[in-house]
């Protein structure tokens, strides 16, 4: 395995892009994170068309070639320390093939979002890159904690973090060290057969998912079980399943980790013995802690439950 790259750390006054990768957003949904950013130190620079819409079977950001053109501006321009993606939804599957690298070699920015962002940061990692898997700008429905946003900016400053998670009764215990790699199931399963599937062979895999039905979320695992997925991974971490199952359904879909959505993948997982943590708080969710995708990390399963970056 190639050795991963870090970017730099941040420092005050450094300019951070934001762009739209995908879903189209509003002013409104993105000023308290440029505020954020601002009262930070650092200065949000808004791409070209980060708030252009187009609707083609999707409100997208602009049409692929525009949101393009916007993603390889962030990722070559010397300026720019750090690229932050307004939100996620759908779209970023369309940038992959046309992505460029050429000056981001020479100054590698951390890349910061979740759900659809998962197959940019794969797109990353497998030119060695790392990247945060955290809470994009956008105002979401269901909120987002201070320290989430707190943790990512400890991270642009140089410091990885550590973090204590709640027993839950469906973990498998153990111990298990390896590069964490993964994000949203859906588009870990959309890249499967393809040039930027993810090397799984003894990683430690990440999944979260929301608002799918429960047959859906299970052919999503047996996807990865057909292809030999748990057979290669040495640990697995399951974060937020949100707004999962039948809308006709009387239950709580404020509920961050779907316990039905656990059983279901606790019952795929059975015969594998390598560690399993449920609970994870990052996802779609109000307390969307991130993780950093690439990064090595120690991670113990037991009466203790704990990740160490």
């Amino acid at each position: 395995m190639k050795e991963i790259i870090f970017p730099e750390s941040l420092k005050k006054g450094d300019q951070i892009a934001v762009i739209s990768p995908a879903g189209a957003v509003d002013v409104s949904q993105l000023q308290k994170g440029f505020d954020l950013i601002k009262e930070r130190g650092f200065e949000p620079v808004l791409g070209k068309n980060l708030f252009t819409k187009y609707a083609h079977g999707y409100s997208y950001a602009g049409t692929e070639k525009e949101r393009i053109s916007d993603m390889n501006w962030a990722f070559n321009n010397p300026d720019i320390a750090a690229i932050w993606a307004s939100r996620g939804g759908y779209g970023c599957q369309h940038l992959l093939k046309h992505l460029k690298l050429n000056k981001f070699h020479k100054k590698p920015k951390w890349y910061i979002g979740y759900s659809d962002n998962t197959v940019v940061q794969r797109f990353l990692l497998k030119n060695n890159y790392a990247s945060i898997h955290g809470q994009t700008l956008k105002t979401s429905s269901f909120g987002v904690s201070e320290e989430s946003y707190d943790l990512i900016f400890n991270i642009l400053k140089g410091k990885n973090p550590s973090y204590s998670i709640e027993v839950n009764p469906l973990n498998k215990n153990g111990q298990v060290e390896g590069q964490v790699i993964g994000g949203n199931l859906a588009l870990i399963y959309a890249l499967l057969g393809t040039s930027y599937n993810f090397d799984f062979k003894d990683k430690i895999l990440f999944i979260e998912e929301v608002g799918e039905k429960y047959y859906a979320l299970d052919r999503m695992i047996m996807s990865l079980e057909l292809a030999g997925v748990f057979r290669k991974i040495k640990g697995l971490i399951i974060g937020g399943m949100t707004n999962m199952g039948d809308e006709k359904e009387n239950r709580d879909y404020e509920e961050s980790y779907d316990k039905f959505a656990y059983q279901l993948i606790s019952e795929r997982l059975h015969k594998y013995n390598f560690p399993t943590l449920f609970g994870f708080p990052n996802g779609h969710i109000f307390d969307n802690k991130p993780l950093i995708i690439g990064a090595n990390a120690h991670l113990t399963i037991g009466e203790k439950c704990t990740l160490q970056f």
